[in-house]
């Protein structure tokens, strides 16, 4: 398979596997003490398993400044280190934390904000431009979004960032971003269990990368969930709010369970993990798609990266996915 994407028009290339850090943020929460992080870490261990995806291709990062109230954006920047010319990170803006008590604390969606936001990233980074800034803000007004997006052309202009994207869920709000010239991306959740054929029209017609937030469902297309299992308090799957889907609160949901045995001959073929299998599916469901799962260890960069030499499911698998699951 062709191992690497162009993240929209800007020329920028990344692996077609990106490594999404949010579980290397380790714990934070809300400010009702809902836990929004997926449970302990060990940053060594972190560091070593980004070195480790660096090692087997993978080139591109997403994180966001308020993973861990910070943390994993230091983590990711002292991670790099030296090799931070070779790879394209990402990160996120629009939310309020609180990092002495990795708190988040609130929403601005102010311009003054967002000047102030990548100021911090670039510091906890430890790097002098992001590749990719993207709004984190799903819902944001779109009147302000544009302002935000211009803002974004202004950032790309003074050499601290190199493009941007919103990460929505909402293709009009997304097309409110892809107006501008240095948009080059729209983030948005995407999985087997959970198409989005309007996210993945919208990228085709735009020429922007499709990036995949949520591309093994949270852990459940792992195959490591059982029905019952109980999660670490932590962890955000412990307690999970109205968006997160397939999670109750005594574990995963038995249904999606159910789902996920379904597509397991399908998913595991061509001697693919479960895993794996379901970023092979996205690769066959579109060629801008830049799936983008959390890990926390190396084992778990090692079998994500391991999906990219066994490239797409074939347009056969992707036709038998559709019949399983009656789309």
């Amino acid at each position: 398979m062709e191992t690497k994407r162009t993240l929209g028009r800007t020329g920028i290339g990344v692996s077609a596997l990106g490594f999404g850090c949010w579980a290397i943020g380790g714990e934070w929460q809300s400010a009702d003490g809902q836990p929004l992080g997926w449970g302990k870490v060990d940053d060594e261990e972190s560091v070593r398993a980004v070195r480790r995806a660096l090692d087997l291709g993978v080139t591109f990062f997403d994180t966001a400044d308020t993973y861990g109230a910070g943390h994993s954006e230091r983590v990711l920047g002292r991670a790099l280190g030296k090799r931070r010319a070779d790879v394209v990170v990402a990160t996120k803006w629009g939310n309020v934390f609180d990092e002495e008590t990795r708190t988040l604390t609130g929403a601005d969606d102010t311009p003054e904000y967002a000047r102030r936001a990548l100021t911090a990233s670039l510091r906890r980074l430890d790097t002098d431009h992001i590749d990719l800034y993207q709004l984190h803000l799903s819902d944001a007004d779109p009147a302000r979004a544009a302002e935000l997006r211009d803002l974004c052309e202004e950032f790309v202009r003074e050499g601290l960032i190199r493009a941007y994207a919103w990460s929505t869920d909402d293709p009009a709000r997304a097309a409110v971003f892809a107006r501008g010239e240095h948009c080059a991306a729209i983030q948005h959740m995407a999985n087997v269990l959970q198409d989005a054929p309007e996210m993945f029209a919208l990228c085709e017609e735009l020429g922007l990368a499709s990036i995949n937030r949520s591309p093994l469902a949270m852990g459940l297309l792992t195959g490591r969930r059982r029905s019952g299992q109980a999660l670490e308090a932590g962890d955000i799957r412990s307690r999970p709010p109205e968006w997160l889907r397939g999670f109750e609160a005594d574990g995963a949901d038995p249904r999606w369970l159910a789902r996920v045995d379904a597509l397991k001959d399908v998913l595991t073929s061509g001697g693919r993990t479960l895993g794996q299998g379901a970023l092979a599916w996205l690769w066959a469901r579109s060629p801008h798609a830049v799936p983008i799962p959390g890990f926390r260890s190396v084992a778990q960069a090692e079998q994500n990266a391991g999906a990219l030499e066994k490239g797409p499911l074939t347009s056969e698998q992707l036709t038998e996915v559709d019949r399983i699951l009656e789309r």
